[in-house]
């Protein structure tokens, strides 16, 4: 096609096997969604507007990344992945073409269909983690089909095969097909970055949104998975065999609707496996007549065809050259590795003289006796194109094998830079290897990155074990953890958090390898320790207080072992640990030490900031602890301390004060500052969950609505706090923020809900709050969630480290029979803050329920007191019920006027809420007196 095509997005572009959708962005083949990253579809529809022109660098550049300054080779990259994942080259069809100087060029027929309607496609979500497509498959489509159609029979099914036999590429292409089959989606579990059986199950719940169990995990996890309908896929398994083995076991038969496909080198031999072998790619055998005969309909032949036009863009293979190519394809026992490394040093060598080198290299490819015939093969290939790179490159491969997972150009050179590397070389190298078939490319959306294969990993780690670069490269590896982390910290006040997380959960993998490695008995220490100071926003971002909490503990005892320990470093572990200890242990002795240890420590580094932390930090233990006079004082504190015209630091100034203020009572000057602060946080545009790192980290909009919906309940206004309350949950849900989730279920989710009388809501979400809890290790939050059990129940509470402190104070507000003699004393002495009205409330009806007239004067002054304080308080809500129990007593004594004009302009003072409970019942009882009191 000649002319230029404008796409209209009311047709359907057809070429090849696919069928492009313009204004859906979709590519279907087959009837199945593509999946390519928005770039390289945004990449194809400019090529396919312009099919059969050339399209110039500049312009796709202008076109995909218009806002972005971007190099020709980050664009050569995404060109290179789109046809990878096209198939470009396959059975001689070509999609596109470089045009020497010029640019790319779109050069497959195309027509325009009328725009047909599609079919139902499964939501994004299904595919769960599900990787990109990064090639096409060839050979195996016969397979996938026979397995998709076996597998929700068999339910478990293991793929087996040597290293490089595509195991991978087809068990996610079965699971790309059976997308939207699974009720709950497909995920998959990588075991290539683990090592330690242990991890297992931490990692499985991390991918399932499971909570993790103390005892048997497995056992849980299986009942929590009893109802879904959900595939797993479990990719090399072959260094955990027997964990895996047992891991299936025990799943499949606890999930009756779960289903598993795994990949291995050998079978699990579990119970309930069938085992499903992966053969060669198949290739003609040496006999076959070429001319008239199909034999480039061979998928092995495909294969090497299709990566030797990646490799030389004029490569063409005619009869002359297919039975090069067929001997080719059987030395190396129609691996598809094997046969990828060979075809990607056409460009190179030419066919004739690759065939020769293979040929010279035939003695190779038996030389480990104790080996497979395949594994030989493939290790001598490997051998072989390891050979053909130059020192730098070679250099360069083993140095990445460092890297657990993915990662980005600027990542790679700080590992390979050093002896033998400079920086000019490291673009050209890793260019060198991705073309050589040596290294993948994962194109996302906003960068490039790249990856090992495990079998191409496993390879350069001997060889960089060989060189005796192992622990250097690893040194260098961990300094480049440490890098990312100090960068994340910086980036996490002013990048939002989707982009944040995108950018550094990446690193998840290599940062656990780091502080393995450098936390244990030969690691490097002082890095290890540096690294674990600056690692608090990607656990906090991701939730995983428990690992981070090991971690910290790890940390702080190697430093305090060292000689002479560093303040600085130990001031933020310190920090670190005292939030730990927060959510885990509560506010016990060793969390108070921990921030004092940590405010004492910054004031001899004259470190304000951190003196800010310890200080907002001890603030929250104090809340906790019921100690709202001293919250409060240090929320002045925090306000004396922090440096002026600071916008941010006012913020966190702010936010602090409606706590402390909230909880001391004054309900009033609580309410306008929430409302100032959720304000200042919409014209902030919310870059930042969290504020600086004060207090202990919740997102800011979660932690301020939440406080708010408690203000507003107080203040009389039900049905504004149930929305506020629902707000903020909703929030907290959907940035899937586990800690903050705790949070708001913990402070205003469950207990308004119960307090406006919706008891099926506060039941769903106590259970939600228990499963957080548990989930991320917010041991603090799921004892809160104990005593609501016991309060929505009325069972009798037993004690426990916060017993005495909010949680207590709140379980009163909710059972009134549930109120100490020690809450009274605190009541009556103001130190119950918010609370004090309804304290002495409760402390009066329990009086009452003694049905004593001597004790009816006592419960009387205590209830105008209660009155007197909830005036003071502008709480609405504890007028409310104090008037109500006075009424009732007035009542009672036969002071029907007293009662009714004491509680009727309570009630009428409401302007929502009437069918909340403590309404409907002082509604009720005012009908009643007026009934009395009428002639």
């Amino acid at each position: 096609m000649s002319h230029y095509l404008n796409l209209p997005v009311e047709q359907t572009v057809h070429f090849g096997p696919y069928r492009v959708h313009p204004r859906q962005r979709l590519v279907l083949e087959g009837g199945q969604p593509l999946r390519l990253g928005r770039r390289a579809v945004e990449i194809l529809l400019v090529l396919l507007e312009h099919a059969g022109q050339v399209v110039s660098k500049q312009q796709l550049i202008a076109r995909v990344w218009p806002k972005s300054i971007v190099e020709d080779t980050n664009l050569r990259v995404h060109v290179a992945a789109l046809r990878k994942a096209l198939g470009d080259g396959q059975a001689g069809q070509r999609y596109i073409v470089t045009v020497a100087q010029r640019g790319y060029s779109f050069v497959a027929p195309v027509s325009l269909e009328p725009f047909e309607q599609l079919a139902r496609i499964p939501h994004p979500s299904l595919a769960r983690n599900l990787p990109l497509r990064r090639t096409r498959m060839i050979g195996r489509q016969a397979l996938v089909d026979a397995l998709v159609a076996q597998l929700p029979r068999k339910r478990f099914i293991t793929l087996v095969g040597t290293g490089g036999i595509g195991k991978t590429t087809v068990a996610l292409r079965v699971a790309e097909q059976l997308i939207g089959h699974y009720r709950d989606g497909t995920c998959l579990l990588d075991l290539a970055a683990l090592n330690d059986p242990a991890m297992i199950a931490p990692n499985l719940c991390a991918l399932l949104d499971l909570p993790l169990h103390d005892g048997d995990p497995l056992d849980t996890i299986a009942r929590q998975l009893k109802e879904r309908h959900l595939l797993l896929v479990i990719d090399n398994c072959e260094h955990l065999i027997d964990a895996i083995a047992l891991l299936c076991e025990t799943l499949l038969r606890g999930a009756p609707h779960l289903h598993v496909l795994a990949t291995s080198r050998e079978g699990l031999r579990a119970e309930g496996e069938h085992v499903q072998r992966l053969d060669s790619l198949a290739f003609p055998p040496r006999e076959t007549p070429i001319e008239g005969y199909p034999a480039v309909e061979y998928p092995a032949l495909q294969l090497f065809a299709e990566r030797a036009m990646a490799s030389q863009d004029d490569f063409e293979l005619t009869d002359h050259e297919v039975p090069l190519v067929i001997d080719i394809c059987q030395r190396l026992d129609g691996i598809p590795l094997a046969i990828e490394l060979a075809a990607a040093q056409i460009g190179r060598f030419g066919l004739e003289e690759l065939h020769r080198q293979l040929q010279d290299s035939v003695a190779l490819l038996h030389n480990e006796i104790d080996a497979a015939p395949r594994q030989q093969t493939l290790r001598a290939t490997l051998d072989w194109s390891f050979a053909l790179l130059i020192p730098c490159e070679q250099i360069c491969l083993r140095r990445l094998a460092v890297f657990m997972g993915s990662f980005n150009l600027t990542s790679a050179a700080a590992v390979i830079i050093g002896q033998h590397v400079a920086p000019d070389q490291v673009l050209v190298s890793v260019s060198q290897l991705v073309a050589k078939s040596l290294l993948n490319v994962e194109i996302g959306d906003e960068e490039v990155r790249y990856r090992l294969l495990d079998t191409t990993r496993s390879y350069a780690l001997e060889k960089l074990a060989e060189a005796g670069e192992l622990a250097a490269s690893q040194e260098r590896h961990a300094e480049r953890c440490l890098t990312l982390m100090e960068q994340a910290e910086s980036d996490w006040e002013n990048t939002p958090t989707r982009l944040w997380i995108a950018r550094y959960a990446a690193y998840r993998d290599d940062i656990r390898a780091a502080l393995d490695r450098g936390l244990g008995p030969q690691g490097s220490h002082t890095v290890a320790i540096r690294l674990t100071a600056r690692t608090l926003p990607l656990w906090q971002e991701l939730s995983l207080l428990k690992e981070h909490g090991l971690y910290v503990s790890k940390a702080l005892k190697l430093l305090q072992a060292s000689p002479s320990p560093c303040p600085r470093l130990t001031l933020a572990l310190e920090l670190a640990h005292a939030s730990f200890n927060y959510h885990t242990e509560g506010g016990t002795p060793a969390t108070v030490r921990a921030f004092v240890t940590a405010r004492q420590l910054a004031q001899h580094c004259q470190d304000l900031a951190s003196e800010l932390r310890a200080v907002s930090g001890h603030m929250t233990v104090n809340l906790s602890r019921g100690n709202y006079r001293e919250a409060l004082e240090q929320s002045q504190d925090f306000d004396r301390l922090g440096p002026h015209g600071d916008p941010n630091l006012s913020l966190s100034t702010q936010r602090l004060r409606v706590l402390a203020l909230h909880f001391t009572g004054d309900q009033g000057a609580a309410r306008r500052d929430a409302e100032q602060v959720i304000q200042r946080l919409a014209q902030s545009g919310h870059l930042s969950r969290f504020s600086h790192g004060f207090g202990v980290q919740y997102d800011q909009s979660v932690a301020a609505l939440t406080i708010l919906a408690r203000i507003l309940w107080l203040q009389g206004f039900a049905e504004k706090a149930r929305r506020t309350a629902n707000l903020a949950l909703q929030i907290a849900l959907q940035i899937n923020h586990g800690i903050s989730i705790c949070y708001t279920l913990a402070m205003s989710g469950c207990v308004i809900a119960h307090y406006n009388g919706d008891h099926a809501t506060a039941r769903e979400r106590l259970d939600l709050l228990k499963l957080q809890a548990k989930k991320h290790s917010v041991m603090l939050f799921h004892d809160w969630a104990r005593h609501y059990d016991c309060a929505f129940t009325g069972d009798t509470l037993e004690a426990s480290p916060t017993a005495a402190g909010l949680i207590r104070d709140i379980v009163v507000t909710l059972r009134a029979d549930f109120v100490s003699q020690a809450q009274i004393e605190r009541a009556h002495d103001g130190a119950a803050g918010w609370c004090s009205a309804e304290i002495l409330r409760a402390g009066a009806e329990n009086w009452l329920t003694h049905n004593d007239p001597s004790l009816e004067g006592h419960a009387e002054e205590q209830l105008l007191a209660a009155l007197t304080v909830a005036r003071r308080h502008n709480a609405l809500a504890w007028e409310l019920r104090s008037a109500m129990s006075l009424a009732r007593l007035w009542q009672r004594q036969g002071q029907e006027h007293a009662a009714r004009d004491l509680l009727g302009p309570v009630y009428r003072r409401f302007t929502e809420g009437f069918d909340t409970p403590d309404l409907q019942e002082a509604g009720a009882l005012l009908q009643r007196l007026s009934q009395r009191l009428e002639p």
